[in-house]
């Protein structure tokens, strides 16, 4: 059994990221495309997320509680300081606090589900006319072979298209509904797809969290005497 510190909600919701690449083209017919970086930059999912976070404003106390409890739990537990439960830590802790973590856990699934439930519905109307974006940037610029950063050792910045494609999808998919249907299933593609999507948003408010930090660490460093 494994227990993970949770990130907060307005983490996962912070959606101005992943700051807009400059213009570019393929190099010789090759070109690269992030498929959630691209999803991720649409206005449609910043939009789709932003309402769904004002639609469930009055959980978020209830969530953040529940979420500081588990973790200050999990860290009493938590002996090595790796951030999550060992099944040797789990082991050696008292039977009450395993259940009291575990009855955590259940509360914060419960009240997250319709949230990310939401946030993947929003996130398959855009999957759904990725295919169709990707063509059209393709036969836009003559590109050969189009791959994913992850097979590229090294390549100029003129070869990622990601861009183009997100602004294919913004002509696309303008907006998108918020409130899935009682029959969304979502496929296994677009769960993996929203997983990577919801990394990407907690490493951005992470990366803006510490530029805000050093901004304000160089604003009161004290001013030297002429």
């Amino acid at each position: 059994m494994t227990f993970r510190i949770p990130m907060a909600l307005g983490a996962l919701a912070a959606s101005t990221m992943l700051g807009t690449a400059p213009a570019a083209a393929q190099v010789n017919g090759i070109a690269t495309a992030d498929t959630a970086v691209a999803v991720a930059r649409t206005q449609a999912l910043q939009t789709g997320f932003q309402q769904i976070s004002t639609q469930y404003e009055g959980q978020r106390p209830a969530l953040e509680q529940a979420q500081q409890s588990r973790q200050t739990l999990v860290q009493q537990l938590d002996t090595n300081t790796d951030g999550q439960l060992s099944e040797t830590e789990v082991s050696a802790a008292p039977p009450a606090t395993v259940q009291s973590i575990q009855g955590l856990e259940q509360q914060i699934a419960q009240i997250q589900g319709p949230i990310q439930r939401a946030r993947v519905y929003v996130v398959s109307q855009i999957a759904q006319q990725y295919s169709a974006a990707v063509q059209q940037v393709i036969s836009d610029r003559s590109i050969q072979i189009l791959i994913t950063p992850e097979a590229i050792v090294y390549a100029p910045e003129a070869a990622d298209v990601t861009e183009a494609v997100a602004q294919a999808l913004n002509a696309r998919v303008p907006s998108v509904q918020i409130t899935p249907p009682d029959d969304f299933q979502p496929t296994q593609a677009t769960v993996q797809l929203f997983q990577q999507i919801q990394q990407l948003l907690v490493l951005s408010a992470m990366q803006q969290q510490q530029q805000q930090q050093g901004a304000a660490g160089q604003q009161q460093q004290p001013v030297e005497g002429r």
